[in-house]
């Protein structure tokens, strides 16, 4: 069917055979359980077990692991081989102090709470992504690439809970899928629910330049040449050729294929589903606010889609482009020589233009405009990492990867601001007090959303499938 795009010059009749071949496959398929999901899957939805303070998530991961104790968990007492060179600050939360690299944040402490005992048992990055977006710290498998046996990624759970979000796609991740090179991590897609519940890609190219930043939403675009008669007479085709393929192959199967075609349809054709993506119908002011980066705009571009109707949102700040050199900077290993025009050291770099000071600006840019709009209270925002950083400081004033002990931050959707949940030892370095683990983290998202751990998803067999092996951190609810 892709042929309508790919191949302006292909016939009625070869679209016509070529859609029955594909979709006599697709059936054959999904008799098995082995391709898209059956209606069934896709709809069913268990009952929500308790009131939902959380009507979307804006889930923001700092990809390389930040560090617990420079950013939300500082130690003033411990080693200065261990506290390093930051000191803590007062927050608007008389009883709670973060990092110095964070003024703005902190200012604005009532409306987050900090998860200080997040803990799980691989350093390697690798295993650790993989256990944060499957929410699964059990999970055996290898880190990529994803299949369709993999359990849906949290984006994935919520559509099949909770159904359609209207005309936007129900799961959104910007600016791009997290990988590194041509690895593909699990947890990014609907696994075993099928295509339907995987996310909608923006996939922007990495840019060298902190200048500003629009997005240029490819998949949204028609093909060069096809304009609107074009794509209008395109659309027409498809559906006489979509209406002739239910007369022969009548099935949930093609049925679904066929709604999926028309909301792909109205991505491209409306108006008012493009705007939700574009970024300059925001004052430029306000752009400014945010920061004028990728991820400065990415935040921003999260509270235009959870506003316009998405429920989901994955947000991955992953890697930092300057004077044509990429680097992960939450990885703070620090370094011997200069790297990418003049960081030397972990202290250069996460203090630097690009770390702590943009995210500052652009969580608590963030924080203010959903407050700003009403939204905050039934927005959950989730910022969160593979993993944490060593206690004690390397050779190269940088710190290592560290999985024993870190920290999360959950803001709006019902958490009470200003809480701090558990607590790490005097050297931020092992967990004194109530852990949490990612499969907990997973539960807490679904708990907003008024759903217990054990609310089912379908497996394409019709085998029932408990959403999450975690249990909600309840109190950090209201």
């Amino acid at each position: 069917m892709l042929s309508l795009f790919t191949n302006p010059g292909a016939t009625r009749r070869q679209l016509v055979q070529m859609s029955r071949r594909e979709a006599l496959a697709w059936g054959s398929l999904s008799t098995l359980g082995l391709s898209l999901p059956s209606t069934q899957a896709a709809t069913v939805a268990s009952p929500i077990s308790h009131p939902a303070t959380a009507k979307r998530c804006i889930y923001i991961f700092l990809c390389g692991g930040p560090s617990q104790i420079d950013m939300w968990d500082p130690k003033p007492h411990a080693p200065d081989s261990i506290r390093g060179p930051f000191n803590p600050i007062a927050t608007n939360v008389p009883s709670m102090h973060i990092g110095d690299l964070l003024p703005l944040t902190a200012q604005r402490a009532d409306k987050f709470a900090i998860i200080r005992s997040m803990t799980h048992s691989s350093n390697a990055h690798d295993i650790g992504i993989k256990y944060t977006l499957l929410a699964d710290s059990t999970d055996k498998g290898p880190a990529d690439p994803p299949s369709r046996s993999d359990h849906p990624g949290m984006g994935g759970i919520l559509r099949s809970l909770l159904g359609e979000t209207g005309r936007l796609p129900a799961w959104v991740t910007v600016p791009r899928p997290f990988t590194t090179g041509s690895r593909y991590y699990r947890g990014q897609t609907g696994g075993f629910l099928g295509a339907t519940h995987d996310p909608f890609l923006i996939d922007e190219d990495k840019k060298d330049s902190l200048a500003d930043k629009s997005f240029s939403i490819r998949s949204l675009k028609s093909p060069t040449g096809v304009d609107d008669v074009r794509f209008d007479s395109r659309r027409s085709l498809l559906q006489s050729i979509d209406h002739d393929l239910r007369q022969t192959i009548n099935s949930a199967a093609t049925h679904q294929l066929a709604g999926e075609y028309e909301k792909a349809f109205d991505l491209i054709a409306s108006p008012e589903v493009r705007g939700a993506f574009n970024l300059e119908r925001e004052p430029t002011s306000l752009r400014d606010r945010y920061g004028r980066n990728e991820y400065g705009q990415s935040f921003l571009l999260a509270r235009r889609l959870v506003e316009s109707g998405v429920r989901y949102v994955n947000v991955f700040w992953t890697y930092f482009g300057k004077d044509g050199c990429q680097f992960n900077l939450w990885d703070n290993h620090g370094s011997d020589k200069d790297v990418c025009g003049g960081y030397n050291s972990g202290v250069d770099m996460i203090r630097g233009d690009y770390c702590c000071p943009a995210f500052d600006k652009a969580f608590s840019a963030l924080l203010d405009d959903l407050t700003e709009r009403g939204l905050l209270d039934d927005t959950l925002v989730v910022v969160t990492g593979e993993f944490g950083r060593t206690p004690k400081i390397n050779q190269y004033a940088g710190r290592d990867h560290w999985s024993p002990c870190y920290s999360t931050v959950l803001a709006g959707g019902g958490i009470r601001g200003g809480a701090i949940h558990g607590a790490s030892d005097e050297h931020a370095a092992y967990v004194k007090d109530s852990p949490v683990r990612p499969e907990d983290l997973g539960a807490t998202i679904l708990h907003a959303f008024g759903f217990s751990p054990d609310a089912e998803i379908t497996h394409p067999t019709g085998r029932p499938v408990r959403s999450s092996k975690g249990q909600p951190v309840r109190s950090l609810f209201s």
